[in-house]
């Protein structure tokens, strides 16, 4: 059934996809949210213990303040603030139901979407924007047995690899943190990595925690190396000397997500075949297709990094001012520790 007109329909729930709805509603616009799963559900992906690399005050929406105890807040921190975020705001958010395609007719877009029972849902909105988060699809690492079901893209906690031998590969961040939760829970870790060292700065309080395992032999490294195979309980590698077989009853491929780009593709959006990035104004986030809007990391491409919640949470705001006619904001300013 077709509803009154929408100023703004959001497609994801996630911390930019909920800052653009405040902002729209501040701006006296109608705002919905339609999210495929649960508020903020990408953080709900988070390893169990992860700490954010931004301060409370920075992962904010809207002027409302996340008190946590500690400088840096944790997904349970997150996942409760942006619940609260929700009710603080009044937002209008449909959970669990999935936005299929979205096409012009006329001077509005016709939105279908399908709950997670099977109904099928009608809207019409002035603009769409697209905010799907950071776990569109794993990046595949191209080699066999990946689909193996001992093979994961996704870390949550290390208790099921208790005294197992496990290979992690990955240069980041959510490696070096998986390596030291695996080994903490009684697995037998080796990292394997493609460059020499970790392809980013990791976070202050992990690397020195890190290379001193692996200075004391308990965590296993493998730089200048890359998988080419992996079989039941085995993976097999191509490095400076040559051919090596690791045992591996469990392998955690931590090389990062890509935003999916099915549904701006497919309402006619130009998305760049090298870096992933959908044709935009960077002053607006408007597409090249009018009326469509993408914010998050969705913005970078392939190149996820470049945006967080603590720069893509203002992208709402640009997008209300294009809505409005109005110049666009000011860039905010990140913070040091997220340079890169």
């Amino acid at each position: 059934m077709s509803e009154q007109a929408i100023d703004l329909l959001v497609v994801g729930a996630g911390p930019c996809g909920l800052a653009a709805a405040i902002a729209a509603q501040r701006a006296g616009l109608r705002a919905v949210i339609v999210e495929s799963q649960v508020v903020a559900s990408t953080i709900t992906q988070y390893p169990y213990y992860v700490r954010f690399f931004s301060t409370a005050e920075k992962l904010a929406l809207g002027g409302m303040p996340f008190v946590v105890a500690t400088e840096k807040p944790g997904r349970r921190d997150a996942l409760a603030y942006y619940r609260e975020v929700v009710k603080h705001f009044a937002l209008e958010v449909r959970q669990y139901e999935r936005v299929m395609s979205f096409a012009r007719d006329g001077h509005e877009f016709v939105v279908r979407s399908c709950t997670r029972g099977g109904t099928e849902r009608e809207a019409r909105a002035r603009a769409v924007l697209v905010a799907t988060g950071y776990f569109g699809s794993p990046n595949f690492i191209g080699v066999t047995g990946e689909e193996l079901p001992h093979v994961h893209h996704l870390f949550r906690e290390g208790h099921e690899a208790f005294q197992q031998h496990v290979v992690v590969v990955g240069g980041g961040n959510s490696a070096a943190e998986a390596a030291l939760e695996l080994w903490r829970a009684g697995a037998r870790v080796t990292l394997v990595y493609h460059g020499p060292t970790f392809n980013k700065r990791i976070k202050p309080w992990v690397l020195p925690d890190f290379e001193n395992r692996v200075r004391e032999g308990l965590i296993a490294v493998r730089w200048s190396s890359r998988v080419v195979a992996i079989e039941g309980e085995q993976v097999h590698l191509h490095g400076p000397d040559g051919e090596e077989t690791l045992p591996a009853t469990l392998v955690y491929l931590m090389t990062g997500f890509a935003p999916n780009t099915d549904l701006l593709r497919a309402a006619g959006v130009t998305i760049d075949a090298t870096t992933g990035i959908p044709a935009h104004d960077p002053a607006t986030l408007e597409t090249d297709v009018p009326g469509v809007y993408i914010a998050g990391v969705v913005v970078a491409g392939f190149d996820a990094n470049k945006v967080f919640i603590e720069n893509g949470r203002y992208h709402g705001d640009r997008i209300v001012a294009h809505l409005l006619g109005k110049p666009a904001p000011a860039a905010p300013r990140m913070s040091a520790e997220l340079d890169s």
